[in-house]
């Protein structure tokens, strides 16, 4: 009889199997052993593509009249080229079932001439981009270029609200009036939610910051919230909702990036704009990681990424996957066919825009204005530029003309040069500067008439208020960059950029200015383009009370009263010719104007400078070679600073307190050890 004891060969082969089983089973549950590795690093990959601060350079440009469909060229970007990179990157990832998403960090509005037709009833960047599949957008500063009520009728035209369901409109920290339609009609959205085909959660939300906010145009009762405690709420909205991953679509520049990152936790990701920054690696702080694509679509950004679902973590692939950070869209990507042929109808559409604004002299935007063999650069930033120069003899002579009376003086901001003007290189464009590249270094803005471009206006000013300006010039500069650095005609001045500021208040952060930062200023006397002949200088000295002349951007008018608030040592009152002063609710009475009542825009004076340059052998103008460099208009000068002379002081009177106090402590040390007298013995 069978021993009920013992297993048959069967049962003990089963019982072997299990044990194997069981045993390999608690082998890959120990922690540390490489078999458990797959169950621990479970991952989901996903790729951005993103791209900010494209200012509606649908074409490709830099310059844009070496452009032409189907040939190679130098010029760079482009939407249909771009386009074409975001399609072989999302076929080639659908192969691989990597979803993928694109972003966009804002001013996609505003800077080449596609912008001015935001006045004239389109939305062609917007339409553009929701054709070419972009995820969302944030709403940088220049979506305000032409004020919070075009802006919103710009939504509406690109098919807002229910075009959210396209791209998406972010602005979390923006807060229009209840009744505007930006709130009313939910032209922007607080936060979105992306559910990709492998599962993954994304939570999006869009920040623009605080140097943005103070370079916008007219936001008329819009607020603008903290970034920090905004994208907290965000941050714990998207977590609520169930978000795998937070990204935040900043329009906020680099160094504000990196506070945000410190100050919020849970941002995974931040796709920034602003400061036209090409971060061809990730800055990661702490485990934040934040890219820039540069600007005007000189680079699609490409962030490749992988998401832990056990450890919540998301970390970077692309140097695993050798591929670049940044792809510089060039010739290399040919034009997407339907991409191409909806700009070209907006092209159409801009010629005929740009015949009505000018009145009939130019009809196509590839118009040639002048001839070069230089570019008019306005590079580097914060210092006198060849560009900078241009402009600003420009906006002399013509409001000289207008006017009827010299004009002692003209200033532009850099802010408002927004690129440098580049000739042809091509064959069939060699030498030519369009009416595009004028335009796009020149066009920003709109006037209270309705029409692309800042006004001139024409305003008089005391010499030491010129001085004023000057001193302000150099505070703003380097407390807020170039765009507030004055470019000039008609004057030459040096300066001394550590004398700007003579200390900064601790715990409120608030500089102290000295109002010593110039340290000459002298006043061209002489005709026509000014030269370096000294003796056609006169000195600009402070406490100057005569009257001179000065055209400027009408902007700049709007700061005169802030200014005399802020800075009552610094008080710029604006006046007419007859020295009395224009009250800030007439203001625009200070605008040079056309006969017909429309204003004369900056870009208008300088395609009409161009214009009058000297002609060349084929009759087209000449821009002078004066152009080619700078003239010594702006110096700056390193002498030893106020605060310097302001510490050997302090530390001259430190050393002389101690040297008394010393002294003193010594005549008492001596009278103390001193050797009484006795008196002689009787």
């Amino acid at each position: 009889m069978r021993d009920k004891n013992k297993l048959s060969r069967a049962d003990r082969g089963l019982l072997s199997i299990l044990t194997a089983v069981l045993a390999l089973a608690l082998f890959l549950s120990i922690p540390g052993n490489p078999g458990n590795c797959a169950g621990e690093t479970e991952e989901l990959y996903f790729c951005i593509l993103h791209t900010n601060d494209m200012h509606s350079e649908l074409i490709p440009h830099s310059p844009a009249v070496d452009y032409r469909p189907g040939e190679e060229s130098p010029a760079i970007g482009g939407f249909a080229r771009l386009a074409t990179a975001v399609d072989e990157i999302r076929e080639n990832k659908m192969k691989e079932g990597e979803p993928v998403l694109l972003f966009d960090a804002g001013d996609f509005l505003g800077g080449a001439p596609f912008a001015w037709l935001a006045l004239d009833g389109y939305a062609a960047e917007l339409t553009v981009m929701q054709e070419m599949g972009y995820d969302a957008v944030t709403l940088g500063n220049h979506e305000y270029d032409y004020g919070a009520d075009v802006l919103g009728q710009y939504l509406l035209q690109a098919g807002y609200p229910e075009a959210h369901e396209k791209t998406l409109v972010l602005a979390s920290n923006t807060e229009a009036p209840s009744d505007h339609p930006l709130a009313a009609q939910s032209l922007y959205s607080k936060t979105g939610m992306f559910e990709l085909e492998n599962g993954l959660k994304v939570g999006v939300f869009g920040i623009v910051g605080e140097g943005a906010i103070r370079s916008m145009g007219e936001t008329g009762d819009m607020q603008f919230l903290d970034q920090h405690e905004t994208a907290r709420r965000m941050v714990d909205d998207l977590k609520e909702q169930g978000a795998d991953v937070i990204v935040a679509i900043s329009h906020c520049g680099v160094s504000e990036d990196r506070e945000l990152a410190r100050a919020v936790p849970g941002i995974d990701v931040i796709v920034g704009g602003h400061c036209h920054t090409a971060l061809f690696e990730p800055i990661l702080e702490g485990t934040t990681v934040i890219v820039q694509a540069g600007s005007v679509g000189m680079y699609l950004g490409q962030l490749e990424l992988a998401y832990n679902s056990n450890t919540d973590k998301v970390r970077v692939r692309n140097e695993e996957n050798d591929h670049s950070f940044l792809i510089p869209i060039d010739d290399s990507f040919a034009s997407d066919p339907e991409i191409a042929a909806l700009i070209q109808e907006y092209t159409l559409d801009l010629n005929a825009y740009v015949e009505q604004v000018t009145e009939g002299k130019f009809d196509d935007v590839m118009s040639t204005v002048a001839r070069s063999n230089f570019t008019l650069s306005n590079l580097p930033p914060l210092n006198e530029t060849a560009l900078g120069n241009f402009v600003t003899d420009a906006m002399r002579f013509v409001a000289q003309e207008f006017t009827g009376k010299r004009v002692d003086i003209a200033s532009e901001a850099g802010g408002n040069i927004r690129n440098s003007v580049f000739p042809g290189t091509m064959g069939h464009s060699a030498g030519n500067i369009s009416f595009y590249d004028i335009a796009e270094a020149t066009g920003v803005g709109r006037g209270r008439d309705g029409r692309p471009g800042c006004p001139i206006a024409s305003v008089y000013f005391t010499g030491e208020e010129v001085r004023h300006v000057l001193e302000l010039s150099v505070l703003l500069q380097e407390l807020m960059g170039d765009s507030f650095f004055l470019h000039l005609s008609g004057l030459r001045y040096s300066y001394n950029p550590a004398n700007a500021v003579l200390l900064t208040v601790p715990f409120v952060d608030l500089p102290i200015p000295t109002i010593r930062a110039v340290t000459s200023a002298e006043l061209y006397t002489g005709d026509g383009i000014q030269t370096a002949n000294s003796e056609q200088y006169v000195p600009l000295g402070r406490g100057d009370e005569e009257l001179y002349h000065l055209v400027a951007n009408g902007y700049l008018l709007l700061f005169l009263p802030l200014v005399t608030d802020l800075l009552p040592q610094l008080e710029i009152v604006a006046k007419n010719a007859d020295g009395e002063p224009v009250p800030t609710d007439r203001l625009d009475e200070l605008i040079i104007r056309h006969p017909d009542g429309s204003e004369l825009k900056v870009w208008e004076a300088v395609v009409m400078y161009a214009l009058a340059q000297g002609s060349g052998a084929d009759g087209i103008p000449q821009i002078s070679g004066y152009y080619a460099n700078v003239a010594g208009r702006i110096t700056k000068v390193w002498t030893f600073p106020l605060v310097g002379w302001l510490l050997l002081i302090l530390a001259v009177i430190v050393a002389g307190i101690v040297y008394l106090v010393v002294r003193r402590r010594r005549r008492r040390i001596s009278c103390r050890d001193a050797v009484p007298i006795q008196p002689a013995a009787n």
